[in-house]
């Protein structure tokens, strides 16, 4: 039997949702272990949108200003019909709230996390920690600590457990969550680097073709992040460890008739950022009726509600669930007593207020997805409407009444927007 460690709460997974998490912690005064199995912070994924909730979660963490002076607000979309060559724009909202400028904008992966892990100790942290197996096991006092078992022998009690742990979830699958399902489609993303100025104006353009949708935004003078959604193929199996044979299928074939400045920034792309994989999503019933929190154990982030890429809220909605949980561990202890319930009843608390949100949110991007690329069908009567419908109505109603349900406040740590709970 290998070494036994005892902790109050541990965090497994060092991606957004566990670094936020446990930043959101230590603001309210409660220490967390992080378990990441990797042996340094993950720097996968190229960049994603922080929409104006992922701002107002970020400030709620005090991380907000390390990011905001250097990533500007993209303010318009330009989507294009390579079809018909119509083309739609569609303004983002923007804000001013206590006198920030909220809206939405691109961040590099690796720097939202290295942002995160600035604000901890360092010994938060501990890298090479592989999650094998979980068990519960029942104290002499009655209370209840999770054992998690580490590929390296080592065992882990904690009083309460946070699954963080991506897409496949380890916790997940330990409290009962369904496995994720395939969309039955499939994104390729990268960064490309340019030498000098690379000219392109600072906002998100979107390209639509049959059954496809890619598109590129500027991170800055010289970078671009890009992706390309399509229906999934057997190609990907062969080629998801081969980012130069990933990149010629985009370039010369699955791409070969876009404009050429999307080619143009998919021929810069710097390899080792370059990935191709399956979009995947829980089914919103099981994030809505599923047993996303058992005892003092519960999960956050893609571990509760994997997501489609497609309204652009999988990290958004993993930093508002970091200061959810932590405002209701915050506020359960402030009241607690010297029952030993208080924290189960705070992860209760908190998957009563994430659940239905997270379904939507869930639902939305993969209703968004089949729609923007045009039913995913080439020839089905269904697919034709679903164009029709994407040309006329998505962009000019739809999507700008979904950003008013996306893009709201979680609140601080001290108490939600909508309602005024007692803080501590």
């Amino acid at each position: 039997m290998g070494m036994v460690e005892n902790e109050e709460i541990v965090i497994v997974g060092g991606g957004i949702a566990g670094l936020a998490t446990a930043v959101a912690l230590k603001r309210v005064g409660f220490q967390a272990r992080v378990l990441e199995r990797h042996h340094e912070l993950r720097a996968g994924g190229t960049a994603l949108g922080l929409a104006p909730n992922a701002w107002y979660a970020l400030r709620a963490l005090g991380v907000d200003s390390k990011l905001t002076s250097t990533h500007q607000i993209f303010t318009k979309t330009v989507v294009t019909n390579l079809e018909t060559g119509d083309t739609q724009v569609m303004a983002f909202p923007m804000k001013k709230d206590r006198g920030d400028d909220i809206g939405a904008r691109y961040v590099q992966r690796k720097t939202l996390l290295k942002a995160l892990a600035e604000e901890l100790p360092p010994d938060t942290i501990r890298f090479s920690s592989k999650l094998i197996s979980i068990k519960s096991e029942t104290l002499q006092d009655s209370s209840k600590v999770t054992a998690l078992h580490l590929d390296d022998g080592s065992i882990i009690k904690s009083k309460v457990v946070i699954g963080c742990d991506g897409v496949h979830s380890a916790v997940a699958q330990w409290l009962g969550l369904s496995q994720p399902l395939n969309s039955g489609r499939s994104a390729a993303y990268g960064l490309a680097v340019f030498p000098e100025d690379h000219g392109f104006e600072m906002l998100v353009r979107q390209y639509l073709g049959g059954s496809v949708r890619a598109g590129f935004i500027p991170l800055n003078s010289k970078e671009v992040y890009w992706f390309f959604l399509h229906k999934s193929s057997s190609f990907e199996q062969d080629t998801s460890m081969s980012p130069e044979l990933i990149l010629k299928e985009v370039t010369d074939n699955l791409a070969k008739d876009f404009p050429s400045d999307f080619l143009l920034v998919a021929k810069h792309t710097d390899l080792s950022t370059l990935a191709w994989s399956p979009l995947q999503f829980r089914a919103p019933w099981n994030v809505a009726f599923g047993r996303t929190q058992n005892g003092n154990v519960t999960v956050a982030g893609d571990a509760m509600h994997p997501m489609t890429p497609d309204i652009g809220q999988g990290g958004c909605s993993a930093l508002e669930d970091a200061v959810i949980l932590a405002r209701c561990l915050n506020q359960a202890h402030a009241t607690a007593t010297e029952s030993q319930c208080w924290v189960e009843n705070a992860l209760k608390r908190y998957v009563d207020e994430r659940r239905w949100r997270a379904a939507c949110m869930v639902a939305g991007s993969w209703l968004s997805g089949m729609v923007h690329q045009g039913g995913c069908g080439d020839q089905q009567w269904w697919s034709r409407a679903t164009r029709w419908f994407r040309d006329r109505f998505l962009y000019k109603f739809v999507l700008p009444k979904l950003v008013n349900f996306v893009w709201t406040d979680c609140g601080d740590l001290g108490s939600p927007v909508t309602h005024g709970a007692g803080s501590k």
